[in-house]
């Protein structure tokens, strides 16, 4: 005959305990950039509170010392458009902390609102340098660590520009940019899996930020939004959080060279 022990009560003190563990990262260290403001802000935020030691990177050293203090983590000013300064970010990380073992690719621009048939070619190339080159490089550099611990997480923040067109914006360098973000990832996933390193993109749909601020401050252009995402409410940059959460932790340990779309139901439609 079975015997049951405890109430409900301490059955879901147990669940909870286990889902949490889930999204535990207590000791590991972590690199988001684009962390001055945004996305990336509330990432490093999030990844902290999870308990990993982050190092969050941008140009506005202020920004990023004022986040740093909060979280208690290592400020990195770098503009990750000169690619001739990446290579020296990762071993300040990892002099400052530890080796990372989490790295989300967060930073990103768009440099030009001409169409396609006038971008200027400095502007793609800028484009294309900050969105694809500066995190292939990044990725290569924190490859060896994660070697060495024998797992890591690499998360690419892309965008539904990298899916689907979307008519009235014009970015064809900068949804280039973001479509060549998933086809890096899934082939760093088959390269490095056997390491246990695990490669995945975010692509997040419209959400206010520095970038899309022109979107929110048109009510034609507030309308188009909602009549174009299925869920009714607009969304934020928690919105992506919670799945960089899942792909960086123990809950997505199975999860590698995916692009999930965050975007409310925009891209199904």
């Amino acid at each position: 005959m079975a015997t049951f022990c405890g109430g409900r009560e301490t059955r879901v003190a147990l669940d909870r305990d286990a889902a949490a563990r889930m999204f535990d990262l207590d000791g590991r260290v972590a690199i988001v950039t684009g962390a001055s403001s945004g996305l990336g802000a509330s990432v490093a935020r999030a990844l902290a509170s999870a308990g990993a030691r982050v190092a969050v990177v941008a140009r506005r050293r202020d920004r990023l010392t004022e986040l740093a203090g909060r979280i208690g983590g290592l400020a990195v000013a770098c503009d990750l458009s000169d690619l001739d300064r990446v290579g020296a970010l990762v071993p300040a990380v990892a002099e400052g902390l530890e080796p990372p073992e989490i790295l989300v690719n967060a930073a990103g621009n768009m440099f030009t609102t001409e169409r396609a048939e006038s971008e200027p070619l400095d502007a793609v190339r800028r484009t294309m340098d900050l969105n694809l080159l500066a995190p292939f490089l990044l990725a290569q550099a924190v490859f060896p660590h994660m070697r060495a611990v024998g797992r890591g997480a690499i998360v690419n923040v892309s965008s539904i520009s990298g899916r689907v067109g979307i008519p009235g914006i014009p970015q064809a360098s900068y949804a280039a940019s973001k479509a060549g973000l998933s086809g890096l990832t899934a082939e760093l996933a088959v390269q490095w899996a056997r390491h246990s390193i695990r490669v995945n993109t975010v692509a997040p749909g419209f959400f206010r930020s520095e970038i899309t601020s022109p979107l929110y401050e048109s009510e034609r252009a507030l309308e188009y939004l909602r009549r174009n995402t299925p869920l009714p409410t607009e969304g934020t940059a928690d919105d992506i959080v919670g799945a960089v959460l899942w792909l960086v932790g123990d809950a997505g340990r199975y999860v590698t060279g995916q692009t999930v779309v965050v975007d409310g139901g925009w891209t199904a439609r």
